[in-house]
């Protein structure tokens, strides 16, 4: 890579980062290109050169997210058939992945409900991924009833969980992490309520 190429990519991550951090503190939808190229110490005109506008930095943040997900899914998927607990491993997998990664979980969550519409769906289409996965998973057991609402019920309380989750104490981790596995076998025992005998 020449030395040009590598300047370019410094700074283009250098804006990624910016956008993260200052995310952190309100959220990628009311972030400015201003105050962001302020926080990657470019100006205004060099933003251009690496991104068409917000929107678009917006969908390569949305992409960050993307990959560190599904990287996520795989991990508690290897997790689930070393311990075979559904529940556990991806409660344990996903607190910890929103404690590693606290400005790509914030981001994930501030942007599904708000900002512009083509970064919400995109992040909507993230979600609804880590929901069909999960669905997935479920559908193997002929206990459960409603195993696509089920999945959509899981992944939405995993999310809250996890948000309550970043920048706490690994003690009041492990309470939370207590509860939401409770809070999940709950909703497989009602789902096994649910299911009517064949």
């Amino acid at each position: 890579m020449s030395i040009r190429s590598e300047q370019k990519e410094k700074t283009r991550q250098a804006i990624i980062e910016a956008a993260l951090i200052l995310s952190e503190e309100r959220g990628f939808p009311a972030l400015s290109l201003r105050e962001v190229t302020r926080e990657a110490e470019i100006a205004p005109a060099t933003f251009y050169r690496h991104f068409k506008d917000m929107e678009e930095l917006g969908l390569v943040l949305v992409d960050k997210v993307a990959q560190t997900l599904r990287q996520l899914m795989r991990k508690a998927r290897q997790r689930i058939k070393a311990n075979g607990s559904i529940i556990e491993s991806s409660v344990i997998t996903q607190l910890e992945f929103s404690q590693k990664n606290a400005q790509l979980f914030r981001l994930l969550t501030s942007g599904l409900t708000g900002g512009p519409k083509i970064f919400r769906e995109a992040l909507q289409k993230e979600k609804q991924f880590f929901i069909d996965e999960l669905h997935e998973d479920l559908n193997t057991d002929a206990r459960l009833a409603n195993t696509s609402l089920v999945a959509e019920v899981m992944v939405n309380q995993v999310l809250v969980a996890s948000i309550e989750a970043i920048d706490k104490k690994p003690e009041e981790l492990i309470l939370i992490q207590q509860r939401l596995i409770t809070q999940l076998r709950m909703i497989l025992l009602g789902s096994m309520a649910q299911k009517k005998p064949d």
